[in-house]
């Protein structure tokens, strides 16, 4: 209940004191790429649950003569890659914690595909509420390998308390100013999560399609917002 407090006051004094900068990038966003402003795009949360992550657009919608997405390299905007450099696309998710689906500090929620593809020990990073910032995003972020991450997501599941919780604030605000860790070596972002499913008696339940989806306040941002929606592998 304490979590959720300080997560309910940090949103709002988040959102409060950020308003001009997200009224900024919203507007940078409009007139550099037009419309959608936000992505949206369904992770997982608590316990596998899905809901939809906002995210300021980074990236544009070309597709080859297929009809598909060109990779992320080719897609990343120079306003994108600037606003990524920043954390600034992140931003939104401060609505995300209001809503309930996230916190400020846990594991990086991810791809709803990605759920199925964790091992049984990667699979406990599920049992923390997934975060804006994480334990891994201070140790690395996408300079670390999914092992790696999962490794990290695990151990803060394993000893979260709101003592390293208040440290991984004081730590993601010095790896800001750094900006390190933004991408992968050789990747406009992050490679896909193939999966580690050596070892797996069985995949855990999938609440996507056995539990009802969250309906809250979110339907006022997206009567708002037009969000793009993207399925797996892509990742903005």
């Amino acid at each position: 209940m304490t979590k959720r407090l300080i997560d309910i006051f940090g949103a709002l004094l988040g959102l409060l004191l950020l308003s001009p900068v997200l009224a900024a990038s919203a507007l940078a966003i409009r007139l550099a790429m037009g419309r959608p402003v936000l992505f949206r795009q369904r992770r997982r949360g608590l316990r596998g649950s899905v809901f939809e992550l906002y995210k300021f657009r980074t990236m544009s919608e070309e597709r080859d003569s297929a009809g598909e997405l060109l990779p992320d390299e080719l897609r990343l905007t120079p306003l994108g890659r600037w606003l990524r450099r920043a954390s600034m696309d992140e931003l939104p998710q401060l609505y995300n914690v209001l809503a309930g689906e996230m916190s400020l500090t846990g594991p990086r929620p991810l791809l709803a595909c990605y759920y199925q593809r964790c091992d049984a020990r990667q699979v406990r990073r599920y049992e923390a509420k997934p975060g804006i910032t994480g334990w891994a995003q201070v140790n690395g972020r996408n300079a670390l390998t999914w092992e790696e991450k999962f490794e990290l997501d695990v151990w803060y599941v394993d000893h979260r308390s709101l003592w390293l919780d208040l440290k991984i604030v004081v730590l993601t605000l010095a790896a800001l100013a750094r900006r390190q860790g933004i991408s992968r070596d050789g990747h406009a972002t992050m490679p896909e999560f193939l999966g580690s499913a050596k070892g797996r008696e069985s995949a855990p339940p999938d609440r996507a399609a056995t539990g009802p989806r969250r309906r809250g306040p979110r339907t006022v941002l997206r009567g708002f917002f037009k969000g793009a929606k993207e399925a797996c592998p892509h990742e903005r």
